[in-house]
């Protein structure tokens, strides 16, 4: 099974290079690389060129955006199964990529996985701030505002074919907005991994505190468009990101 594992950057050059290194080191061997860089300008283009020939596809040039560039990764992908590397995180151990991978051979019925992640801070210390535990999967979870973790999520690239690319109207929570019409409209079958698969650093698009109204805002806009009670499961998701922040 091959597994596509998609990172895309804009001025990334203090994280990109361990990014790299937490794909590159991964213990599995069938792995799909693809960089897709907004044509950085503060030097990240150099370090991922200095892993040119580790990189199965690359691509540096303006675009839209996050999930933009997302897109163009998802549209170059040929693995079976496809997921993103975010440029400020990391594989939580070499032994990521063979668990997802194992989880699909396991039920071959399944078309998407995740799992647990940490937050960490963006500094050398690397202080836990927050702890990601999906737990087991249910319709119920996802329509009182709860979703698994962006980056731990693997889907088939068949299924993305069939239920369409990232969501271009939404600038900062079209993620949301993926995960919405994949478990909820389109209810695909989801299995949860019991392991730690990502650390992300804190101070990100999505992790930005300034970013916070606007997530907010999009995220009422993307709950109600999908016909949930927005306001309630919006409140009732930050609630649960609270409690992940105050207990790890």
């Amino acid at each position: 099974m091959r597994i596509t594992v998609i990172t895309v950057c804009y001025n990334r050059k203090a994280t990109i290079e361990k990014t790299i290194k937490s794909v590159l080191e991964q213990k599995y061997s069938n792995i799909e690389y693809i960089i897709i860089d907004g044509n950085s300008t503060d030097g990240t283009k150099e370090i991922i060129e200095s892993y040119r020939d580790k990189i199965s596809k690359y691509i540096s040039e303006p675009d839209k955006g996050m999930y933009d560039a997302i897109n163009k990764g998802l549209q170059l992908a040929t693995g079976d199964v496809v997921g993103l590397m975010h440029s400020d995180d990391e594989f939580y151990n070499e032994n990521a990529i063979s668990k997802i991978a194992a989880r699909f051979v396991y039920d071959p019925k399944t078309e998407g996985v995740y799992g647990d992640g940490i937050y960490v801070s963006n500094d050398s210390e690397e202080r836990l701030i927050r702890n990601r535990i999906g737990g087991a999967f249910s319709l119920q979870k996802v329509k009182s505002g709860w979703l698994p973790l962006h980056p731990t999520v693997y889907l088939k690239k068949s299924i993305i074919e069939k239920h369409g690319l990232y969501n271009l109207d939404f600038k900062i929570a079209s993620d949301t907005e993926f995960l919405l019409r994949y478990l909820y409209k389109y209810r695909i079958k989801m299995d949860y991994i019991n392991a730690y698969i990502v650390k992300m650093r804190m101070g990100g698009l999505s992790t930005n505190a300034k970013r916070a109204f606007e997530v907010l805002h999009e995220d009422y806009k993307i709950y109600k468009y999908h016909g949930l009670a927005a306001f309630a499961v919006v409140f009732l998701k930050k609630s649960i990101a609270l409690r992940q922040y105050l207990v790890h």
